[in-house]
């Protein structure tokens, strides 16, 4: 069991994503496994870790809203569907806002829209707040294996060399909910 303060993780972490390196870190349900929106590169290398099609689009976790703008098109929303998106945010809800026209492919892939999520996780937004920027957010698994739960999970699965933020998950027992930002539709539900 690693001891160290989630600070100390963090900082590691930090060092791992300047490196444009694929980290894995705890989020409100599981481990996800991340990387600098910003880098062709990390974004390349966590989709190929995942064995995920870049035309599925990804999602961007961050700190605050304030993060995200840089990418999403959020004057596209009238105040009421603002208010619904804010009512749900920080938290577990996904929502898929119309990208800007310079939000990268390897991040919207085949979409005009980009996934995004403002959390409430402690660990994750110091790590978005000490990167000072939002994160690539999807599950840490290889693919046909569940979900990482557990520090211990990641590196099973990972290898031990593997960056990892030792910290604990929101202890949540379903992924987020992803919903439209446009129309409220639900994708997935929570």
């Amino acid at each position: 069991m690693n001891n160290n303060l989630p600070s100390e993780a963090v900082q590691r972490a930090v060092v791992a994503l300047k490196n444009k390196e694929v980290i894995a870190y705890p989020t409100e349900a599981v481990f996800g496994v991340g990387c600098d929106p910003d880098s062709e590169t990390a974004v390349h290398r966590l989709l190929e870790l995942k064995q995920r099609p870049v035309e599925k689009g990804l999602i961007l976790i961050a700190a605050s809203f304030e993060q995200l703008k840089p990418y999403i098109d959020d004057a596209a929303l009238t105040p009421a569907q603002r208010d619904a998106v804010f009512a749900c945010w920080p938290g577990p809800v996904t929502f898929v806002f119309p990208a800007k026209a310079t939000t990268p492919a390897w991040l919207t892939g085949r979409f005009d829209s980009l996934a995004v999520r403002v959390t409430d996780h402690p660990v994750v937004i110091e790590l978005c707040n000490a990167y000072g920027k939002p994160l690539v957010s999807t599950s840490a698994n290889l693919t046909g294996q569940p979900p990482c739960r557990t520090t211990e999970e990641v590196r099973q699965q990972f290898g031990d060399a593997f960056p990892v933020v030792d910290a604990l998950t929101g202890g949540r027992l379903n992924p987020s909910e992803i919903r439209d930002a446009l129309t409220g539709e639900l994708f997935r539900q929570g």
